[in-house]
């Protein structure tokens, strides 16, 4: 089985707590030799996911949106990024140079692509911005990707 991941970044300590036990209950359920998780390793949902398939025993497959995407993440989570890098059994670049809203859209568009079905972190709301969670979404269901909203009572953002 192979699962793709897209949420918002940036949720509130509590609420990311809640979604990274969601996460890890839904990883769990997979049989470890069947599950590929395919992640862009974005801080927050995207890098919570590929831990989880890996602690579970899955492999991790990764889309890099362009050459500046590690530039653009948060300078603490860099390590986080290079490690999950660095565990990746495959790796799909974009081929675009900037890391803006265009390349992270197409990013996600391969995502898409290469998976079963989408995990989306997700408050229902529309996209604060073109590429966001929202646009990933309504991108799977127009082409046939079957999501999963993960979204934890109690969560919240900012």
């Amino acid at each position: 089985m192979r699962i793709g991941i897209t949420g918002h970044r940036g949720l509130p300590v509590e609420s990311a707590e809640l979604v990274k036990g969601a996460l890890r209950d839904i990883v769990t359920k997979y049989p470890t030799a069947d599950l590929v998780g395919v992640s862009c390793l974005a801080d927050g949902p995207d890098a919570w996911f590929a831990q989880a398939v890996l602690d579970h025993g899955g492999r991790v497959e990764i889309v890099v949106p362009a050459k500046k995407y590690r530039e653009s993440l948060p300078d603490w989570h860099h390590a986080a990024y290079d490690d999950l890098v660095r565990r990746a059994s495959e790796v799909h670049e974009t081929g675009l140079a900037e890391s803006d809203a265009h390349a992270h859209m197409v990013g996600s568009e391969i995502l898409v692509g290469l998976v079963d079905s989408l995990i989306a972190v997700w408050d229902g709301r529309p996209a604060r911005g073109y590429g966001g969670t929202a646009d990933v979404v309504g991108y799977a269901e127009s082409v046939g990707v079957p999501v999963q909203i993960v979204w934890p009572e109690g969560a919240s953002r900012d």
